[in-house]
């Protein structure tokens, strides 16, 4: 065989090796092409809530002293925060523990009348902040007033909440499953279609239970006994459900 006849019969092997590649790589497109359609679904989102009894609170009252130096400030500061530190652990017992919340001490300032002038210090303001936490609800309010008895003159804030929620959010989310079921037949005898089999069911996450807070502002004397009366904890919940469309 001559050179040239081996070159024809070289380029007709190749040029039907690459029309097979080809044909094989089309058949694959069209499979895909032909694949099934998406599934049709309902996805709805219900909200539920629970209630519970707080089982503790937290206290948070703080001392707050001024004087002409930094250094006389914060020594009757400390001489104060001493003294409420004391009331409180004596009212509390073995049914809580107190620890220190925050220190801080600032200069003050003259408010200054004119433009761009310079700041003078006028005096130092101490704070000392004392942070208190039982399970004996009842003793909230003797706290208080034992605290501001002893030189304590702020409130800055007092929470009731739960130490185990799971009971309460599991009737949260029984509750926010049966709205979203609600929400799903709701909607599909608007659209005219049945549900099918739940899909997918999920709890999305929330932040925890909403605290009762009560805050108050500067306090100098106690005349009569400080009333507390805690409410009720809620617990919040969010379910989503997937549903198949029959």
């Amino acid at each position: 065989m001559t050179l040239t006849r081996r070159l024809r019969a070289f380029l007709v092997v190749v040029i039907f090796a690459s029309a097979t590649t080809f044909t094989a790589s089309s058949g694959v497109r069209a499979a895909d092409i032909s694949a099934p359609p998406q599934q049709r679904t309902i996805r709805v989102s219900g909200s539920g809530q629970a209630q519970a009894a707080p089982d503790y609170a937290t206290l948070s009252l703080a001392i707050e002293t001024h004087a002409a130096t930094a250094a006389e400030a914060a020594g009757r500061n400390g001489e104060l925060a001493q003294k409420v530190a004391n009331a409180l652990k004596a009212k509390l017992g073995d049914k809580g523990k107190t620890w220190t919340g925050g220190y801080s001490l600032y200069p003050e300032y003259a408010d200054a009348n004119r433009p761009n002038a310079k700041p003078v210090v006028v005096g130092y303001r101490a704070e000392n902040s004392i942070t208190v936490e039982t399970g004996t609800l009842d003793l909230v309010g003797p706290l208080i007033d034992a605290a501001i008895r002893a030189g304590a003159n702020q409130i800055n804030s007092l929470d009731f909440n739960l130490r185990d929620e799971t009971r309460a959010r599991s009737e949260a989310i029984a509750r926010a499953a049966h709205d979203a079921q609600t929400q799903a037949q709701a909607l599909a005898n608007a659209l005219g279609v049945k549900l099918g089999s739940i899909l997918a069911a999920t709890t999305q996450s929330e932040i925890g239970p909403r605290p009762i807070m009560v805050r108050a502002m500067a306090m100098s004397a106690v005349s009569a006994p400080t009333p507390i009366q805690p409410g009720q904890i809620t617990v919040p919940a969010t379910v989503a459900i997937t549903y198949e469309i029959q």
